[in-house]
């Protein structure tokens, strides 16, 4: 049960510290709408959706009117669609334009699951789909893509690493003219989980109910206030209770939520994702509870140590509140949409190789990183396969969200605005993968004894 007192330091949480439900999400599984004539299968899918998820937003300004609780993002994710693909054939960029209307119709801020999950090999369907991202993401507005490349189970597949330099930049060449935002919609996972709320790599999963609610709740500012009224002569130890107290708090808010969500729409609850979500927004940043912690600037040596406990800290105050906590679950580290995180790579306090170490103990990843527009293809399939290789070694999910700014060079900017934020054009190594990635095959699975 939710107290009243509970409810009173969440509003205050709200108010003055930034705290929302960051996303919504309805995972909805689109195994029997497969057909082998695919259009038969793009209208039942666009039947399905509408159906089960026409009351999603209406629902979610209704619970946030009557709790008070921001309620920023609506969204859904979907069965990969390379599995329909493999049933159907045809040109899979019929279903994402299925997918971008049914979304815009409910008028959800995005739809996710344009997906393939190709760890060990590709199946009938995945190349196809994979081929058809940089058109499909080009010619839609709210659909979302990612392809799980590796796993701790099964190793690392680089010929679809290979592949998913070339997609990368050519999504970010096909919108160059509109800040190259098809790059922005697209993440390259390792490990990727079945009940991800977050976009832009969230898909319902195999595994998963016909449908379900998950909600992704975000609270930098919460946890950089808890951290800023401790006393200067509190350790470490007392700095990690507080954020794990602050994450409980979230989290509750987060379950009940779910709870009113999951009645309102008659959909199972599925689980509450505490992830720290930054924004632009002054106050909401994950860089800026790091630099409260201890550091002059977030990339300062000793970054990787503070996240490390921040992101341990939030799991498990979250798995304290809820038994449903699911998803990424931790801190996230988007740099064009954290306030923090903008400041630390302008000055240069914050490079690609202090980030990918950050991501060894965080979630998820290289997330949201701009780079030179003429970086080769070849290179950036070189920083995919060392973040999945992170993923694999450390059973943990990883992922890269890369944006090549074509035309603008290392110390330019590329501006989104809203959520994705804006962001300097990060140096990058150009040193060559190439021979590395040209050889294909894939990356063994590492060995699960032998550990020191």
């Amino acid at each position: 049960m939710i107290n009243n007192k509970e409810i009173f330091e969440t509003i205050k949480m709200i108010q003055d510290e930034n705290l929302d439900i960051r996303t919504i999400t309805m995972g909805i599984s689109l195994l029997d709408c497969a057909d082998s004539d695919i259009d038969k299968s793009c209208e039942k899918i666009y039947n399905k959706i509408y159906r089960l998820a026409k009351n999603l937003v209406s629902v979610g300004e209704e619970i946030s009117k009557k709790y008070g609780i921001p309620i920023i993002n609506k969204r859904i994710s979907v069965t990969p669609i390379s599995m329909l693909v493999a049933v159907s054939g045809g040109n899979p960029v019929k279903y994402a334009k299925t997918l971008d209307k049914v979304a815009e119709d409910i008028n959800v801020n995005f739809i996710g699951g344009y997906s393939a999950l190709v760890q060990k090999g590709f199946a009938k369907g995945d190349l196809e789909l994979i081929e058809s991202i940089p058109e499909a993401l080009t010619v839609t507005k709210r659909v979302c893509s990612s392809v799980n490349v590796g796993s701790t189970k099964a190793g690392i597949n680089m010929d679809a690493v290979k592949m998913m330099g070339k997609i990368v930049k050519q999504c970010a060449e096909n919108t160059k003219d509109d800040n190259c935002v098809a790059a922005s919609k697209l993440v390259v996972f390792c490990n990727a989980v079945e009940d991800n709320p977050f976009m832009a790599g969230a898909f319902h999963g195999v595994g998963e109910a016909d449908a379900v609610i998950n909600v992704g709740v975000s609270g930098p500012g919460v946890v950089r206030s808890a951290i800023k009224n401790a006393p200067d002569t509190a350790d470490l130890t007392e700095i990690a209770e507080i954020i794990k107290k602050t994450a409980f708090k979230i989290t509750r808010m987060g379950q009940l939520v779910g709870h009113e969500a999951s009645q309102m729409l008659n959909v199972p609850f599925g689980i509450v994702d505490l992830s720290l979500a930054p924004t632009p927004a002054v106050g909401d940043s994950v860089a800026h509870i790091l630099e409260e912690i201890g550091l002059e600037q977030c990339g300062a040596c000793g970054t990787t140590a503070c996240l490390a406990m921040l992101n341990d800290a939030v799991k498990k105050g979250g798995v304290m509140a809820s038994s449903r906590v699911g998803g990424l679950s931790g801190a996230f580290i988007p740099v064009t949409e954290d306030a923090g995180m903008i400041d630390a790579a302008r000055s240069k306090a914050l490079s690609i190789e202090k980030l990918e170490a950050m991501t060894a103990v965080c979630s998820v990843g290289l997330d949201m990183i701009v780079i030179p527009g003429d970086t080769p293809a070849d290179v950036i399939s070189g920083i995919i396969a060392d973040e999945a290789a992170i993923g694999m070694v450390n059973f943990k999910t990883t992922a890269c969200r890369l944006i090549p700014a074509i035309g603008l060079k290392e110390g330019e900017e590329l501006v989104f605005g809203g959520l994705f934020g804006e962001g300097p054009i990060m140096k990058v190594n150009t040193k060559s993968p190439s021979k590395f990635i040209n050889r294909g095959g894939q990356i063994p699975a590492p060995i699960q004894s032998l550990k020191n």
